[in-house]
């Protein structure tokens, strides 16, 4: 009963299927037909549409990308750029203050320099002047030396064209001699 029961319990599992697909309206070669069918479609739709939607889909995503790591290259060198231009801006900072300050130095050098070619002019000036002055000191001197002797042999003479005995003119001629040495020195 076993191998009865078992062709009854089959018999009824392929009669089950047996009627579904008669209650469906569902036909074996019609299924197999739509099968070979869907899968001529899709391969025909994989071959012809989807693999070239994809490739565009990829060629889009490379463009995307290598648009998005040419931005970031771009955003990258212009972060160099702008640490370059603040560089030399720096740098032309560094400069201008140096050529400020070597301006300055040189205007304080031209000014110690014509301030000590003035103090020596100045100096030279008065040198100079004292040197005329103390030239015409000795000239002046020397003009009331002369005036001086013209006045004491004046007065010799007057003195002496009086009858005068020696020791008068002896002491006449040690007075007048006196005084030319105090002038003198």
């Amino acid at each position: 009963m076993t191998t009865h029961a078992a062709e009854g319990a089959h018999g009824e599992a392929a009669s089950g299927i047996t009627k579904i697909t008669q209650d469906f309206g569902i036909s074996v070669p019609f299924i197999l037909a739509q099968i070979l069918s869907f899968s001529i479609v899709a391969f025909v739709l994989w071959k012809f549409a989807f693999k070239p939607v994809m490739a565009t889909l990829d060629e889009r995503q490379q463009k995307i990308a290598a648009g998005l790591k040419y931005a970031e290259d771009m955003q990258a060198k212009l972060a160099a750029t702008q640490q370059e231009t603040a560089g030399i801006i720096k740098q032309a900072n560094v400069e201008a203050s140096r050529i400020i300050e070597e301006a300055r130095r040189s205007a304080k050098d031209f000014l110690d320099k014509q301030t000590q070619e003035a103090t020596a002019k100045a100096s030279d000036l008065l040198t100079k002047a004292q040197q005329a002055i103390e030239l015409e000191h000795k000239k002046m001197l020397a003009d009331a030396r002369t005036e001086i002797a013209r006045l004491v042999v004046t007065t010799t003479e007057r003195v002496l064209a009086k009858k005068l005995n020696d020791a008068d003119r002896a002491a006449y001629n040690e007075v007048a001699s006196r005084e030319l040495t105090e002038i003198k020195g």
